[in-house]
């Protein structure tokens, strides 16, 4: 007899690659987007690109994106024996959830969990129930606040790296893609997209890597990302492109409106981080948010001008 997890996880595999993406829109009342996330999230490549693109093409929005993704964490509370060499557990999302919400107030989430949820080992019944019931929590808690959560699959894992963990995330990825169709969840599915583009890519050029430790996207990477959630939003200016600066290029003045975005996240993230407050050791405590988020408007005027 097949076990009801197995059965779900196959349903899952058979259904998510061969539909296609949901679209959403950010409504016209939502201003305060919110990121969660791991260690992918704070690298921030892939949030910056987002913010960017959102801001030369609706110049006219007053967007406030807050990244306030953490490395190591998860969505299922899970953490390997020995993580960091014993020096501390993988810092669990839930444990700070309440107040990032109290704290930030935002008025859409976008949520990217998986990478490190599997706790890099092969599949196994427990850790999965543990990812979907992590998630599950996440999402039910945003809803009953009041706030629309769209979910993103984790970005690839490189089957180079180890296929036993590759077919892990895989199998999260179209689990939460299902979510769409049994209870209707907006999800946007960064994955696959990012799988078929480094398949492609290896037809051409067996050497090529999205990212070098198999885990953490380089720029291209984070650009993949990118542009699938922002065609998720129905986004097409702009997106014919596999190299982020051609993208931004293409747009007046865009390189330039990257620039002061990247500025703007690095001094705000770790200063929300530390306001709001974790369990992760090691990280940087940023500047004051109030000295933060005075020189992040200062930025953000700048980008304005630039743009009018």
């Amino acid at each position: 007899m097949y076990s009801k997890a197995f059965l779900c996880l196959l349903f899952c595999l058979l259904l998510s690659p061969l539909k296609a993406q949901e679209t959403y829109s950010i409504p016209s009342s939502a201003n305060k987007i919110l990121f969660l996330g791991n260690s992918i999230t704070y690298g921030g490549g892939y949030v910056n690109y987002v913010e960017s693109y959102l801001r030369l093409t609706y110049p006219e929005r007053n967007w406030e994106f807050i990244n306030v993704g953490l490395p190591s964490e998860t969505v299922s509370g899970l953490s390997e024996e020995g993580h960091a060499g014993g020096q501390f557990p993988r810092p669990d999302l839930h444990e700070r959830l309440d107040r990032i919400l109290a704290t930030v107030k935002p008025d859409l989430i976008f949520s990217c969990y998986g990478m490190n949820d599997g706790i890099y080992l092969p599949f196994d019944e427990d850790r999965f129930e543990a990812y979907r019931k992590g998630q599950e929590k996440l999402h039910q808690k945003t809803v009953s606040s009041g706030v629309p959560i769209i979910h993103l699959t984790p970005p690839v894992y490189d089957k180079r790296k180890g296929a036993a963990y590759a077919n892990v995330l895989a199998i999260y990825s179209s689990w939460l893609l299902s979510k769409q169709y049994t209870e209707n969840w907006m999800v946007i599915d960064l994955h696959w997209p990012m799988r078929k583009f480094l398949e492609d890519q290896r037809n051409v050029d067996r050497d090529f890597m999205l990212a070098a430790d198999g885990i953490h996207p380089g720029d291209q990477g984070h650009w993949i990302m990118a542009r699938s959630l922002l065609k998720g939003l129905g986004e097409y200016k702009n997106l014919d492109t596999d190299l982020p600066e051609t993208a931004f290029q293409k747009f007046p003045k865009g390189m330039q409106v990257l620039a002061l975005v990247e500025e703007k996240q690095q001094l705000s993230k770790d200063a929300w981080l530390s306001h709001i407050g974790h369990n992760r050791p090691g990280m940087n405590e940023g500047i004051p948010l109030p000295e933060a988020l005075t020189r992040s408007a200062a930025l953000i005027v700048a980008v304005e001008k630039m743009l009018k």
